[in-house]
């Protein structure tokens, strides 16, 4: 299990005592403390990467450090702790993920590899895990729990149960048990879930969960199976009654779903945030390099009213005690010496980031070095999965010629990712379907070799010609379609198939742009900058396309096949019914 524990104790002592130096004195700045909610001047001592003492009155020196550091009156934070993430989101190998995050003042983050996992199982997590050694940052692991997220409505490249968490958590930087997506499974106390999360309490793994739109008797049985945190809440009345059920609201601000304005707007009459924190979930390179990352949600939850102590508590201290992880999220004596000099509280732009009690970044730039290392697993295809034709795409109706009544997938609005069940009486001539106004035909296709293929119809998802894919598809990962012509489906599917996974856009049967994603159909070893260019260029193709609505039109497709987001999704299986777990026919 990890913990966060001195080398040498007994120097630290030492150092706290005065008896030795200290290897760096940061003076002359303004601690932001996140027990009391003060600030004030102070002088911090820190030996071999840990807080050994904070003077509370800023002395004019001698000082007993080896290095003194002057703080120029800035106010010193603690390192931001991203309480729930996803790297595979930012489409960057972790070590292109550090290199961008650093410099906005985040030290540690907890992310959840699933979505590599479900690509590569147990060797994708290690892999994520092992790949983030020797950065300037803490990049802790939570293992994925749902893997598939839904069993037996969708085939994903792998399937997790006990015995893969057991032999996971012997990983050095595995802190969790990832958002248990399955609150139905817990709810009812499926035998699956509840092996898992035993495997993971033997292990002493905190719970994360994930529990949309779950209240009453139905929240409490999901608390009382053992996850106790949530990053999926979304409404003001939802955060509240987490709160007062003792869960951890983790308010997300993420590059597509942005929850921090309702659920601050739900809670800010509240005594106390203990428990309530911050994370990114899923958010991408243009956001990283120009927004931020923890430092813009802390910023954003400002802006709606919070006070500025409170949400960088929300941001550090509460997270560590949520994962359970001791001397993380603040600046004290035996904590970590993960520390932030910044201006300007509201604006919490980092002027210089210390990690271990090194300085790592300085004015936005890295200046720790981060090795360019290239892993095995990066030179993979991913996609197992024959070439298609037309035919592949093309819906056979139960009538060669009059009307049929379909079941249709259908978008609360052009920039929501919750869909409703609606059924349509649709024309069918010579026996293809004709779609509807606003409709178009959606197709999720198993990557893995697994064979299964499903095709619907979506309705007000924003496209207006050609077909655009994405193996970036939560969370299973499947080849994903959106399309009007099953000829332009077909060239989508195999343009990625070729590419080793990616986004694409097709129009009259040829490829006008691909955003190639070829570590595991997910991820590139382009950094942010080249990353956030060639990402630029598909933003623009699939708003020229109709998809206008969404800050980023990328984000459009990536949660159309995620079985655990209200109310129902399509799967390489058919329809999902989200709240019961059920298939729903194509044709009502």
């Amino acid at each position: 299990m990890f913990k966060l524990e001195p080398k040498n104790k007994k120097a630290l002592l030492k150092a706290a005592l005065g008896e030795i130096d200290a290897d760096l004195a940061v003076k002359n700045c303004r601690l932001v403390n996140v027990f009391t909610g003060e600030i004030y001047p102070v002088v911090v001592y820190v030996k071999e990467g840990f807080i050994a003492h904070v003077e509370r009155e800023a002395l004019e020196g001698p000082y007993r450090a080896k290095e003194v550091f002057d703080g120029e009156g800035r106010y010193l934070i603690p390192g931001f702790v991203d309480s729930h993430m996803h790297i595979e989101s930012s489409m960057m190998v972790p070590r292109n993920f550090a290199k961008v995050i650093v410099p906005h003042g985040t030290t540690t983050i907890v992310h959840d590899p699933h979505e590599l996992g479900n690509v590569y199982g147990v060797e994708g997590v290690r892999y994520m895990h092992d790949s983030a050694e020797g950065l300037p940052m803490r990049q802790l692991v939570d293992i994925p729990s749902c893997v598939p997220a839904v069993p037996g409505c969708e085939n994903a490249g792998a399937e997790f149960f006990a015995d893969e968490i057991r032999e996971l958590a012997k990983l050095e930087r595995v802190v969790g048990l990832a958002e248990v997506m399955d609150f139905y499974g817990v709810m009812h106390g499926d035998d699956r879930m509840m092996d898992i999360i035993a495997a993971a309490e033997e292990c002493g793994l905190y719970l994360q969960g994930h529990a949309p739109g779950v209240s009453g008797r139905a929240l409490s049985a999901y608390l009382c199976g053992g996850p106790y945190t949530c990053h999926e809440t979304r409404g003001s009345a939802e955060a509240m009654e987490k709160l007062r059920m003792g869960m951890y609201v983790d308010s997300r601000e993420s590059s597509i779903t942005k929850n921090v304005e309702a659920i601050w707007e739900g809670v800010k009459g509240s005594r106390y945030f203990d428990t309530l924190t911050l994370c990114t979930d899923d958010r991408e390179s243009d956001d990283l390099l120009h927004e931020g990352h923890m430092n813009a949600v802390v910023r954003k939850a400002i802006s709606c009213g919070m006070d500025p102590v409170d949400a960088i508590k929300s941001a550090t201290i509460n997270t560590a005690r949520e994962i359970g992880i001791a001397h993380l999220g603040a600046i004290a004596p035996g904590y970590t010496a993960d520390m932030v000099l910044t201006k300007n509280i509201r604006t919490l732009w980092a002027d210089v980031v210390f990690f271990g009690g090194k300085i790592v970044a300085r004015d936005g730039k890295l200046t720790e070095p981060v090795e360019d290392i290239t892993y095995e697993l990066e030179t993979r295809n991913s996609m197992n999965l024959a070439p298609v034709s037309e035919e592949d795409f093309v819906i056979e109706a139960p009538v060669q010629n009059g009307t049929v009544k379909v079941n249709v997938m259908k978008y609360q609005s052009l920039d929501s990712s919750v869909t409703d069940l609606s059924t349509a009486e649709l024309t069918v001539k010579d026996g293809r379907l004709i779609l509807g106004e606003g409709m178009a035909f959606v197709a999720v296709l198993n990557r893995y070799g697994k064979g299964t293929k499903a095709l619907g119809i979506v309705e007000n998802f924003g496209l207006k010609e050609g077909a655009i894919a994405s193996t970036v598809s939560h969370d299973s990962h499947n080849l994903t379609i959106v399309y009007f012509d099953p000829s332009d489906a077909a060239v989508a599917a195999n343009e990625l198939i070729a590419q080793g996974g990616g986004m694409t856009a097709v129009a009259g049967g040829s490829v006008l742009n691909t955003l190639r994603l070829e570590v595991g159909g997910l991820m590139t070893k382009l950094e942010a900058e080249a990353l956030t260019v060639e990402a630029a260029k598909m933003k623009e193709i699939e708003r020229g396309m109709g998809i206008t609505v969404p800050v980023n039109p990328l984000l459009r497709i990536v949660s159309l096949a995620l079985p655990v987001v209200p109310n129902v999704k399509m799967s390489d299986l058919g329809i999902v019914n989200v709240a019961d777990q059920t298939m729903i026919p194509l044709f009502a």
